[in-house]
C-alpha cells in the first residue's frame, strides 16, 4: 500500500490505544476548521508501512507523528505544535513554543508520554471512529 495523501492534508500517526491520544484527536477534528488532518493508529498496517519507510521504532519513539504529503515526518512535541499551528486561534498560538529548542521540549513530551497510560489509561483495542467521522481516518 503506497501512501499518497493529497497536497492539503497531513496525517497524523497516534497511538490508537491511549485515551489521551485519543482525546488529542478528538480535540483536532473539533478544532480542525480547514480539514487539514487525516489520521491513522500507529497499529496499523498504514503506519507500519510508513514507520517502515522511516525507519522508526515505535518502542523507542513512544510519540505522535505528523506525515506530509511532501513525504517528510515529525514527531513528538515538534508534530504536535505543528498540528496545533493549524487549528486557528488561540490555539495555534502554542506554535510559538517551536523557538524552544527540541531537546527541552521533547524531555516533557517524554515525560507525558512515559506516563500517558499510568495517568490517562489504556483501550484494549483501537478506537472506531463514527460513520460521521470515518472518512478522516486511513484504515
Amino acid at each position: 500500500m503506497k501512501v499518497d495523501l493529497p497536497k492539503n492534508k497531513q496525517l497524523i500517526l497516534f497511538d490508537g490505544v491511549c485515551n489521551l491520544c485519543n482525546s488529542s484527536v478528538n480535540f483536532v477534528i473539533k478544532h480542525d476548521k480547514k480539514n487539514k488532518f487525516l489520521f491513522t493508529p500507529l497499529q496499523s498496517e498504514l503506519a507500519s508501512q510508513i514507520l517502515e519507510e522511516f525507519q522508526i521504532d515505535t518502542k523507542k519513539t513512544d510519540s505522535i507523528l505528523l506525515y506530509t504529503p511532501e513525504k517528510v515526518i515529525t514527531y513528538k512535541s515538534t508534530a504536535a505544535l505543528k498540528i496545533a499551528s493549524y487549528l486557528g486561534f488561540p490555539i495555534n498560538i502554542l506554535s510559538v513554543f517551536l523557538i524552544i529548542p527540541a531537546i527541552i521540549r521533547n524531555w516533557i513530551y517524554d515525560f507525558i508520554a512515559k506516563n500517558r497510560y499510568k495517568w490517562f489509561g489504556k483501550k484494549e483495542v483501537c478506537m472506531i471512529p463514527t460513520p460521521e467521522l470515518k472518512s478522516k481516518f486511513l484504515e
